[in-house]
């Protein structure tokens, strides 16, 4: 089993490859300078060979991360093939890159300085060429440090690593010429991470299994079935958005892009029956029957369904060589500056009526609120069902963060605040301070303690990983009010009076760390504040008060800044728009705009702190007053007696 793991899915991709590339055409001769058949379909299989050694090495990693206990054996055998599969991808990574560089210039392999002068400017100046040599850099350091490092926390970081390497080449493609460039690219990298977890976990299950012990082996099993339902989900919805951008409508499913979609989806709807049929009956049989013909139903079930996996990975890389309908329809050339700009025409002007009219969807952001909502509710219920309760207010407030979260990031502001800046000042300072007065309140810490169950065989799950990060040195530095409230306060002389403005503008990865930034920074500020989950410094309260309104003084000079400078901030993006009204205008509402909404907020959190203090006051006057009913006050009467005792003394 452990051979015929692998070499099913090997053996279903290929076939699903070529079959593919007949069908879409992928591998057909090219009319002028074609490349030979050898480069025409070394760089669909490579790519394939790519696909399958980076969802092995991630796969690996993601177990050892959260499902596996770092001391067992079974996670050093995890590990030993982590690095195995990072050094094919780095190898098959390579001869991408170099099947790449054949089939875009019609150049002949050779082995003399010309050529290689000609590979090196691809791999250096070139989109396509530098996206590979990333992914190979980054592939040969995975290798480097699946070999080295043993650490479970550094182990995770070598994870998130091993994602970041497939990212390039999300950005490359059928993604970097669709109609919406960042959609289509924020789908690609969603569904490659989450398809590579899923299947190389799988597949690292199955070459591992007789290191399992019986316990370990249900829990191993249990929690990769989790984490594949979480990558069932991400992988559907990322594929109908990719889908969606590149066939446009449904008769165009008759294309050879089409069919191979098709594929795909007959593929994916397998799989989740496959995930039912786990979930509900395989892993308690794997349970009752350790050794007996159930455990080899199990995993001979496995088997079944790599096959699928492997038609899915072998239709995805037909599908990276043929030719998109939408691709093949003229699209309108970009006549205005905004197009030239943004890729997208001006939307309508601005009003109250485009509010709930106008929206840009961040698959990112918008799985994350989803995600957030049912894991909270889940966890509520779970505590409800055992008989503790959970303050429904928290509850409210918190779907209510991520429903405004989710409009903001998906809502007309995200499409308004490319194009007019204040806009982009509203949707700045709605998530930076609006968001986290409604989430702070909600104690997803608080209840992520009490809701997830703690894990005591060594391993690593939702908790523990929570708890980790809540209680390093890392997070109990930026928590710690002063910290937070600098935080808070520079980040936006940082952000706006530096390369950092423009590169949050321009590029799709800065805005989403913009986004993650101010989210974050106005999350710790307000859980500093009023924050009802446990921190390791709490100020008093006068202390809250003043560090609140200093930092909202500050707030309000930046925006009176804004609101009576003259200097134009990105006079070459905002100032080229073409709205035909002023953009300094414009500027300087988005100052009147950073100085009047920290109102509101404001006066929210002065008014919680205010009532947390006089609460705080009453519980201590009432423990005052039990201690005083229990001790018959005998704090106040050995006080009395000393007095008497000083009283009665006579002087020198």
């Amino acid at each position: 089993m452990r051979v015929l793991g692998p070499a099913i899915v090997l053996a279903s991709a290929l076939v699903a490859v070529l079959v593919g590339l007949a069908i879409g055409g992928g591998a057909a001769p090219t009319l002028i300078d074609d490349p030979g058949s050898l480069v025409r379909y070394g760089l669909p299989l490579t790519k394939l060979l790519v696909d399958l050694s980076a969802a092995v090495t991630i796969g690996a990693l993601a177990l050892v991360a959260f499902a596996l206990p770092l001391q067992h054996p079974a996670s050093s055998r995890v590990l030993d093939v982590a690095a195995g599969a990072a050094g094919v991808w780095t190898v098959v990574s390579a001869a991408s890159a170099l099947f790449s560089f054949l089939t875009v210039t019609g150049v002949p392999l050779a082995f003399d300085e010309r050529f290689g002068a000609q590979l090196g400017y691809y791999l250096t100046d070139i989109d396509a060429g530098i996206a590979w040599l990333q992914v190979t850099l980054i592939a040969a350091a995975v290798t480097v440090l699946a070999f080295a490092v043993r650490n479970q926390t550094a182990l995770a970081l070598v994870f998130v690593l091993s994602c970041v390497a497939v990212l390039p080449l999300a950005s490359q493609g059928h993604a970097a010429t669709a109609s919406d460039h960042d959609q289509a690219v924020t789908a690609l990298a969603l569904h490659l991470v989450f398809a590579s977890i899923w299947l190389g976990g799988l597949v690292v299950l199955i070459m591992i299994r007789r290191s399992f012990t019986e316990g370990l082996e249900q829990d191993a099993v249990k929690r990769y079935s989790s984490l594949a339902l979480i990558c069932f989900l991400v992988v559907a919805v990322s594929g109908y958005v990719s889908a969606e951008l590149r066939i446009g409508s449904l008769e165009r499913l008759a294309s050879p892009y089409g069919l191979l979609v098709l594929v795909k989806v007959g593929a994916l709807l397998v799989l989740g029956g496959f995930g039912v049929v786990h979930r509900r009956y395989a892993i308690a049989r794997l349970a009752g029957a350790a050794k007996g013909a159930a455990r080899r139903w199990f995993w001979q079930l496995v088997a079944v369904e790599l096959v699928f996996m492997g038609i899915a990975s072998g239709a995805a890389a037909a599908l990276a060589r043929t030719a998109s309908p939408v691709l093949d329809t003229e699209l309108p050339p970009a006549d205005t500056p905004a197009e030239i700009l943004t890729g997208q025409p001006l939307p309508p002007p601005f009003d109250f009526s485009q509010i709930f009219l106008q929206w840009r969807v961040d698959l990112i952001w918008l799985l994350f609120c989803g995600f957030a909502i049912t894991f909270y509710l889940a966890g509520v219920l779970r505590l409800h069902r055992r008989g503790d309760s959970w303050p429904i207010h928290r509850t409210i407030l918190w779907i209510a963060g991520m429903l405004l979260l989710a409009w903001l990031t998906n809502g007309s502001l995200n499409v308004y605040e490319r194009y007019l800046f204040s806009a982009h000042m509203l949707h700045h300072m709605l998530l930076a301070m609006m968001v986290p007065v409604l989430l702070v309140p909600g104690a997803p810490v608080t209840l992520a303690a009490r809701a997830i169950r703690k894990r005591t065989d060594g391993s690593r799950g939702g908790r523990e990983w929570i708890l980790l990060a809540v209680h390093s040195r890392f997070g109990q530095f930026v928590s710690h009010p002063i910290v937070a409230a600098l935080l808070f306060a520079m980040s936006l002389l940082i952000f706006y009076y530096s390369p950092l403005f423009r590169w949050s503008t321009v590029d799709h990865i800065g805005h989403e760390w913009m986004v993650a930034h101010f989210l974050l920074t106005g999350y710790l500020f307000v859980q500093a504040l009023v924050g009802v989950d446990p921190v390791p410094v709490r100020l008093p309260y006068p202390l809250r008060l003043l560090l609140l309104l200093g930092t909202m003084a500050f707030h309000a000079f930046f925006g009176l800044a804004l609101l009576s400078g003259s200097a134009l901030l990105l006079a070459d993006w905002y100032g080229a728009m073409g709205w035909g009204t002023s953009a300094l205008a414009d500027q300087q509402a988005g100052g009147g705009i950073a100085w009047g909404i920290g109102e509101f907020p404001t006066v929210v959190l002065a008014i919680v702190v205010a009532i947390q203090w006089s609460r705080s006051d009453v519980r201590e006057a009432a423990r005052k007053d039990r201690s005083e009913q229990r001790t018959g006050d005998s704090d106040l009467t050995e006080y009395n007696a000393m007095l008497a005792r000083l009283a009665g003394r006579q002087p020198r």
